[in-house]
């Protein structure tokens, strides 16, 4: 009789347990004394600069906020863990925060670890923003996973529209990561568009993750003698990429996406050059001169002593979008925060927007070109 009495309580307790991991025991704003904002980043890693300073401006927002008045009248406290970049590292942290009993979820930060923590949150529930993760299928199907950036595909297809509108191009040659879902969901959308727009695709080549030496295919490319170079990746890559083409004699400029962010700082002094009259997609300028952005930029620089990023401002945009929904929301539970999302008609740093069938924000992008290293606002592209 005893041993099934303690039977009944670890039966009890593990489906306690389950059920706070599952969503059993929905966190609601207004049965709490803060409101708890919970976040995933690479805070250590490869890809660390980018989560570095995504929360750079998620802490901005957060410290702004409560001087404030918080949410509602209640505190953010925000709670992060660590994921490497890492897509099992991500599923741990977003386990960890069901178990603390956050309201919400910022994040991830690149897209491979985001899809795998929103397959974890369509099951709970919880309202989850990326600000930063591109991949398309991320948000797809999922109620209550929104992103605050725009998609690899449209960055692809805004790309196409700048390469014929601007730079009157005729001709472009595309390199793609095959490994990169990233890569490869830029490079398609461009394709289709470029096909569309009358561009001839003049080259088509590719290579590895770990993948060093592109010779061969920027020999290849070069003999095609494209109008503009497409190459979609991160800035790490680009580093090693950008050199060896101008060393092929491609003189074409390299078109890329808000993955080149970042390029600067980590190249070279010495091949600064190579990148030089580069344009890539962004989600804001340092240089826009509208009164919010420059206070922003301002109160970036004050905080951090250095230039926020783009993904400094689509992490601070994020917290605010978060704030406005929770405060319009009836009840605060899970369903009542993501009906609010999806009504959201947000203006931020990295412009206004409202969220289509796909939870996936509706806004232009702006053109950056790498001048005299430097970034340098070019232009705003809509798609068609």
């Amino acid at each position: 009789m005893k041993s099934k009495k303690i039977l009944a309580m670890l039966t009890a307790a593990m489906l306690a347990l389950t059920g706070c991991a599952a969503g059993g025991n929905e966190a609601n704003l207004e049965n709490s004394d803060t409101v708890k904002l919970g976040l995933i980043t690479p805070q250590t890693g490869p890809v660390s600069n980018y989560g570095n300073s995504t929360e750079k401006g998620i802490d901005l927002a957060i410290k702004e906020i409560n001087a404030a008045g918080g949410i509602s009248g209640k505190q953010v406290e925000k709670i992060a863990y660590d994921d490497k970049g890492d897509i099992t590292d991500a599923v741990n942290a977003y386990n960890r925060l069901m178990q603390d009993g956050v309201n919400a979820i910022i994040g991830a930060i690149t897209s491979k670890p985001t899809l795998a923590v929103a397959e974890s949150a369509l099951n709970d529930g919880i309202p989850m923003v990326t600000p930063t993760g591109t991949q398309a299928n991320i948000t797809e199907g999922k109620e209550n996973v929104f992103r605050t950036c725009f998609t690899d595909p449209y960055q692809g297809e805004l790309l196409a529209i700048f390469a014929k509108d601007n730079l009157n191009a005729t001709k472009a040659a595309i390199l793609t990561n095959s490994s990169s879902d990233y890569s490869t969901g830029i490079s398609q959308a461009f394709k289709d568009k470029a096909s569309e727009l009358g561009i001839e695709i003049v080259a088509e080549e590719s290579y590895g993750e770990n993948d060093t030496d592109f010779k061969a295919q920027l020999t290849k490319i070069n003999s095609s003698n494209p109008d503009v170079l497409l190459i979609p990746d991160y800035y790490e890559k680009i580093a090693l990429i950008a050199p060896q083409a101008r060393q092929s004699g491609i003189k074409a400029p390299f078109l890329g996406g808000d993955g080149w962010d970042g390029s600067i700082q980590v190249m070279d002094q010495s091949n600064l050059k190579d990148i030089e009259g580069s344009y890539f997609t962004n989600h804001f300028s340092l240089d826009d001169k509208a009164e919010n952005i420059q206070k922003f930029i301002a109160d970036y620089q004050k905080e951090y002593g250095e230039d926020p990023t783009a993904f400094s401002a689509l992490g601070y945009d994020t917290v605010y979008l978060m704030k406005e929904a929770m405060e319009k929301s009836s009840g605060g539970d899970y369903k009542a925060i993501v009906d609010s999302l999806k009504a959201s008609d947000f203006k931020g740093i990295t412009g206004a927007f409202k969220f289509n069938e796909s939870n996936n924000p509706v806004k232009t992008a702006s053109i950056i070109k790498i001048d005299n290293g430097e970034y340098k606002f070019e232009t705003t592209v809509s798609p068609r």
